[in-house]
């Protein structure tokens, strides 16, 4: 039995991925009944596994994915402690940090917590994994975002631009304004060209975690100039329920046959329907097999079938296109 927490864009995304080919039971929780009921009829008129629950039902779950907005590590905490693994989708460095903080309780409970399973962390440490395998060595990841999934993840836009960024540089951390760092970054059509700047990210405490070799880790997010200008301010006008289509860029270098190579794989989809892939897609994974990682893990690290997580999210329609040398 698989619980999701929160039936938003990105949790609608998670259960749907889990209904395919699954006979699973999944238990739907939201702080709005109406969304978590919606969702259930309408899924349910063909899958007769998926049904609304309060939050103490979950607790007969083996895996729940929180698949609400952050902070996750509270309602984390207290589902390891009735030894339930958990998967989280969350996109805040705070609360990324605080998940992983809560590696030793994981393992005191024999049970799997996998940190940032969602599209910007998550499909960038996916496939950043994937590129690693045609290299001798490499030595650098660096990722770029476009876009944004639901209300929540608009809000995570906003603050990334107006705190620090933080990157991994020859052996140390290093800490930069958000909004600064202009670089042109190229994403697949139809998304194409943006700057894309410095941000609260946590893809580069993720990365170097699943990648420990790595000496430059960075990550930026596009925006306008309208979005820099009001980053330091409250976010005025509510953002909508769903954002345009999305961009992830992951760029990797290292050596190949003794010379610098560079390889780059892009993703163009909205944000919270790769975030939800994602998700659903970890945790069917770890719902099918014995063989699970005990403790606080990301995806790209060793521990995880990433290759098979990561053909399970683009046979769920999630396509990623390699940039090719002219």
């Amino acid at each position: 039995m698989i619980g999701v927490f929160g039936a938003g864009i990105v949790g609608t995304k998670v259960v749907e991925t889990l209904v395919v080919d699954s006979q699973t039971e999944i238990l739907v929780h939201d702080l709005n009944k109406t969304t978590a009921n919606r969702l259930a009829s309408r899924l349910g008129e063909k899958h007769r596994v998926v049904s609304v629950a309060n939050k103490n039902d979950l607790n007969t779950a083996s895996i729940v994915v929180l698949a609400g907005p952050p902070p996750h590590a509270t309602i984390a905490r207290e589902f390891i402690e009735k030894n339930i693994s958990v998967v989280s989708v969350s996109d805040d460095v705070s609360d990324c940090t605080n998940l992983l903080a809560l590696d030793s309780l994981a393992k005191n409970h024999g049970v799997t917590l996998v940190v940032g399973a969602a599209s910007s962390p998550g499909m960038s440490g996916l496939l950043a994994r994937s590129m690693s395998k045609s290299f001798d060595a490499v030595d650098e990841v660096h990722v770029a975002l476009h876009g944004t999934g639901g209300p929540a993840c608009a809000r995570q836009h906003h603050r990334a631009l107006s705190g620090q960024s933080v990157g991994w540089h020859e052996g140390e951390w290093i800490r930069r304004p958000g909004g600064s760092g202009r670089e042109l970054c190229w994403f697949p059509e139809p998304v194409g060209a943006y700057d894309c700047y410095r941000g609260e990210l946590p893809d580069p405490l993720l990365i170097k975690r699943a990648f420990p070799e790595l000496d430059r880790v960075t990550a930026r997010v596009s925006a306008t100039r309208r979005d820099r200008v009001f980053a330091r301010m409250p976010q005025l006008i509510p953002p909508q329920a769903e954002g345009g289509m999305g961009g992830l860029r992951v760029e990797v270098r290292g050596f190949r046959d003794g010379q610098r190579w560079v390889e780059v794989i892009g993703v163009v989809e909205r944000v919270g329907q790769v975030a939800g892939a994602v998700g659903g897609c970890v945790a069917k994974n770890l719902h099918q097999t014995d063989a699970k990682p005990v403790g606080a893990t990301v995806l790209g690290e060793q521990a995880l079938p990433n290759e098979k997580i990561l053909h399970d999210v683009i046979y769920s329609g999630v396509q990623a296109h390699a940039f090719v040398r002219a």
